[in-house]
């Protein structure tokens, strides 16, 4: 194993031609404000729509303590992202994590990927006990891709958030690595 391989995240030099993750850059704000504004993005998150660029710049430059902000970008052209908040006090063995793939990119691996690399900074270099996340209820390909990576639901969440004219249910789910 070369040196700079051992000081890489587990499964980076695995990853397929042209696809690298990455933490994310303060130049990235207009690819990620583009990724966000998706219909199809943003149906899984909580974020309202026409994101500005300023509104991003502003969150990427005051990121939470402890916090980590990956993107995977496909030949140079962001195609996910994701981030991982640590918590503090008696749950600073806690993680709260979020992420989306671009609507074009959807079924290619790519959250696999970045999901992956979440759980091995959370594992292996962030000594995080418990992952924590929120998702749709009927986002069934997101759910099937936490549970692969040993997530659990935890609980129901009633109109937990306001997507298309309507309340939406979510489940709340975990990974515990104990």
């Amino acid at each position: 194993m070369s040196e700079n391989e051992e000081n890489e995240p587990r499964g980076r030099a695995h990853l397929p031609d042209g696809v690298l993750v990455r933490a994310v850059r303060l130049s990235d704000a207009e690819e990620i404000t583009d990724l966000i504004n998706l219909p199809g993005y943003r149906a899984g998150t909580l974020r309202p729509p026409y994101q500005r660029i300023e509104e991003v710049r502003k969150h990427m430059e005051n990121p939470s303590p402890g916090a980590l902000n990956l993107v995977v970008t496909l030949d140079g052209k962001i195609v996910g992202n994701a981030g991982l908040n640590r918590l503090s006090g008696r749950r600073q063995h806690v993680a709260s994590i979020g992420m989306g793939v671009h609507d074009d990119f959807t079924g290619r691996g790519f959250g696999r990927i970045l999901l992956g690399a979440m759980v091995d900074a959370a594992d292996n270099w962030l000594d995080i006990k418990r992952l924590e996340l929120t998702v749709y209820t009927d986002n069934d390909v997101a759910i099937g891709l936490y549970r692969k990576f040993g997530f659990e639901q935890e609980g129901l969440l009633k109109a937990f958030g306001y997507r298309a004219g309507q309340c939406v249910d979510a489940y709340t789910m975990a990974r515990l690595r104990l």
